[in-house]
């Protein structure tokens, strides 16, 4: 009798076991079935809105592992996905979001907007939750950007991001990924911070904001960035200002790069960082073209042709080139980029609206993920290309 319950738990744990590994994988399979059939843009991008504005409240997990078998193990062992991911997967909805509220009065969009920020901050405008990472300032820039709101309702968690950040500037002056990491610097966070510094020390004045962001950029092009190409490691070490990881990581330039343009486009025209800040537009962007592929993407690892491409990184460079357009000098060739980069990213949209095929979370500095799937943070780049209003025409392909 004993035996026999013993066969049945260990074939009901090993039955439990494979539906787990394998329900994931069929519904990928399912799910790409028809996959790239999306021919109007107007069309794919209400489809990626509609999918974004979903998300924004039931944000998928984004797995930790690669691992495809006995995945049940990393649940038990909590190594299956990781909240802190979601500050930025979340930041990128609400970018998108808020980028298509500019151009259309959804009442419903800012309904389930409003719902969102009522999870995230008390009725004084302060967070909820402490933040304790640079992630979080992406959070807080996108919240700056969303028009319909009043920004000052939400002064005290914007002050309380500033002051996290202060907490992770380092020795060097620039700011820290994490403060038990003090000895490196991780081209993640100008895509962290930046933006949010800009827009929160031009709208408060605060020049030490302001300066910092400059700073993280320009300390970045000085220690991170590859000789000759302009495109920049994963991460650097502070003191001997060796580059770590991958030079060409895909979403590494995408990090850069977000960080950059969004930072430059904070800055009121005639700022003095400005003109310097655009000089950086144009270089990268002369770089980062270089490397797109025939089919308007670009590769995991953009310098290598046979690597897979990445949604991630051809979202955000398409952002950014979108942006970059604005500068008469490179205005042609950044927005034929950003035309090449979004027909690919209708071509990689599943039948319901979700952008597939993005590089899964990085795991260390050189250890990346082999896993592309759908990533909120790409749907939301998406959505927040398509809503862009300068020079990116909605036509028929």
């Amino acid at each position: 009798m004993i035996i026999q319950l013993v066969g049945i738990v260990l074939i009901s744990i090993i039955a439990i076991t494979i539906i787990i590994d394998i329900v994931p994988l069929f519904r990928d399979w399912l799910s790409r079935i028809h996959i790239g059939r999306y021919e109007d843009k107007q069309i794919w991008n209400k489809s990626i809105t509609k999918v974004g504005l979903k998300w924004l409240h039931t944000t998928p997990k984004i797995k930790v592992t690669d691992h495809t078998r006995l995945v049940v193990i990393d649940m038990l062992k909590g190594n299956y996905t990781k909240t802190a991911i979601q500050h930025w997967q979340e930041a990128a909805l609400l970018l998108g979001m808020s980028e298509y509220l500019v151009n259309n009065d959804d009442k419903e969009a800012k309904k389930a907007l409003m719902r969102f920020l009522n999870l995230k901050f008390d009725s004084k405008g302060q967070w909820l939750e402490t933040p304790k990472h640079v992630d979080t300032a992406i959070l807080a820039y996108a919240v700056m950007k969303l028009g319909f709101i009043e920004t000052d309702r939400y002064k005290l968690a914007l002050d309380a991001t500033w002051d996290m950040i202060k907490d992770h500037i380092g020795h060097d002056g620039t700011v820290q990924y994490r403060t038990f990491m003090k000895g490196y610097r991780y081209v993640d966070t100008i895509g962290f911070v930046c933006p949010f510094l800009v827009a929160y020390g031009i709208r408060y004045k605060k020049d030490e904001c302001v300066d910092l962001a400059l700073k993280q950029i320009k300390a970045y092009e000085e220690r991170g960035m590859l000789e000759g190409h302009h495109i920049p490691s994963h991460a650097y070490e502070v003191d001997d200002k060796l580059p770590l990881g991958l030079f060409g990581w895909g979403r590494g330039l995408g990090w850069y790069a977000i960080g950059l343009i969004d930072a430059w486009n904070e800055l009121p025209s005639d700022h003095t960082y400005k003109a310097i800040l655009e000089e950086s537009v144009k270089r990268f962007a002369k770089a980062a073209i270089v490397f797109q592929q025939a089919n308007g993407n670009w590769n995991w690892t953009v310098t290598r042709g046979e690597c897979r491409p990445d949604s991630s990184t051809t979202a955000t460079l398409g952002w950014f080139m979108l942006n970059a357009s604005k500068i008469e000098e490179i205005a042609d060739m950044c927005l034929d980029s950003a035309n090449q980069a979004s027909n690919y990213l209708m071509k990689v949209t599943r039948r319901n609206g979700a952008v597939d095929f993005s590089q899964g979370d990085t795991k260390d500095i050189g250890v990346y993920s082999m896993l592309f799937n759908i990533l909120p943070f790409t749907q939301g780049f998406c959505i927040r290309m398509m809503n862009f209003n300068h020079g990116f025409k909605v036509v028929k392909r």
